[in-house]
């Protein structure tokens, strides 16, 4: 029998909606896996929707959930990004909660062999301020470094705020890059985010163009090659992307952080491919998976046929204003059984509307990425419902 569910539409009305697609088959999680990219995806925490606090401002953690979504990525052979913006990192998770976030899941990841996990670091914890100078900003990072490696992990230099606000010129990223890398116990990842995901981090690496920042970057991890693993760029520009990913010396992987162009981006072309270090990954992670195995096989066309339609999935989730995504990741989550509530930290998931929302559901039945359509219809109608839509 057909399920069908009443959806609002951006027209201000409300239309039937029937599912149309089987979900994609879920991959063997007793298989060995055999990608040819290292692929994070950055995933995001559940919050203990039975706490007696302040949403917008206190953080409660559901950590059996949050730890379980862990080994659900790890499962499909894909590595973990922890404590990064699609954790809410700086939009609802700050630097205590992320220790505390960082410290479970590298616990959890040592409980297992075929665990990948990288963990970011910032300065969070550091207010930007007239008063915050550069050194302040490489304390910070010295500090939030200690502790991740103390722990045994390995670093995701993410992108200062508060370097933004303090630098005066290009060379003083290049003063704080060259400390924390000539520092790092193992090879880093640097994380270029633009300020399409984060207004504040407007003109990184001293310069509001991008290209202008590419050089300082590019100058950076070239100089300091052997103490970087990687570098992920968030711009959602393919050719941007391209035109750095064949400026890096060899041996430096560039991981996408592309949510609007991520397939191509990963397929590459006959001058190299990117890796991948997503958000998308979080909500579209069986398919990620399934793509990847096909790319290690050399299926390419299969890898367009499970990806391709992710696409447009993805960059509805990751519309303007982008900063909100966070939202579109977690409801996916909700609608796939794998959390039993929609809430977020800093009650976030009020950032999109319902229209949004049921696009986001229509486009998940497309890119067949629902895993079991009828527990989504159920509860995609108990969000309506809350909304006033019976």
């Amino acid at each position: 029998m057909p399920l069908t569910i009443k959806l609002p539409n951006s027209s201000g009305g409300i239309e039937n909606y029937t599912v149309a697609n089987m979900p994609l088959p879920a991959p063997d999680k007793t298989a060995p896996r055999s990608f040819n990219r290292v692929a994070y995806s950055a995933a995001h925490v559940v919050v203990n929707p039975l706490a007696d606090d302040n949403p917008w401002v206190d953080q409660s953690f559901d950590w059996e959930r949050t730890i379980a979504f862990r080994h659900y990525l790890w499962d499909l052979g894909l590595g973990v990004a922890e404590a990064m913006d699609t954790a809410q990192r700086g939009m609802g998770l700050n630097w205590a909660g992320a220790k505390e976030l960082i410290r479970h899941s590298l616990a959890a990841a040592k409980s297992r062999p075929d665990a990948l996990i990288a963990c970011g670091i910032g300065t969070d914890h550091l207010v930007p301020g007239a008063e915050v100078t550069v050194d302040d900003v490489i304390q910070a990072y010295e500090e939030q470094a200690e502790f991740v490696e103390g722990l045994g992990g390995r670093l995701i230099m993410m992108a200062s705020r508060a370097l933004v606000a303090a630098a005066k010129t290009p060379e003083d990223y290049v003063r704080v890059y060259d400390r924390i890398l000539r520092q790092a116990k193992e090879p880093v990842i640097l994380h270029w985010l633009g300020e399409m995901f984060d207004p504040a981090l407007d003109g990184y690496w001293g310069s509001r163009d991008h290209l202008a920042a590419m050089d300082v970057c590019v100058d950076i991890i070239n100089l300091h090659a052997e103490k970087v693993d990687g570098v992920k760029i968030s711009l959602l520009s393919a050719e941007k992307e391209i035109t750095m990913r064949r400026r890096l010396v060899p041996g430096v992987r560039m991981y996408t952080g592309d949510d609007f162009n991520y397939a191509e981006l990963i397929a590459g072309d006959e001058r190299g491919y990117s890796h991948a270090l997503l958000g998308i990954f979080d909500a579209i992670a069986p398919a990620a998976s399934l793509a990847l195995a096909e790319l290690g096989a050399g299926n390419q066309a299969e890898f367009y046929e499970i990806l391709a339609p992710t696409v447009p999935l993805s960059r509805h989730i990751f519309k303007a204003p982008t900063r909100f995504y966070k939202t579109g990741v977690v409801f996916l989550s909700y609608l796939n059984g794998l959390q039993d509530h929609f809430l977020m930290l800093g009650g976030q998931q009020s950032a999109r509307s319902l229209v949004h929302l049921a696009e986001l559901f229509r486009l998940a039945d497309a890119a067949r990425v629902l895993h079991d359509p009828e527990v989504a219809v159920e509860r995609m109608r108990r969000v309506l419902a809350v909304g006033g839509v019976a």
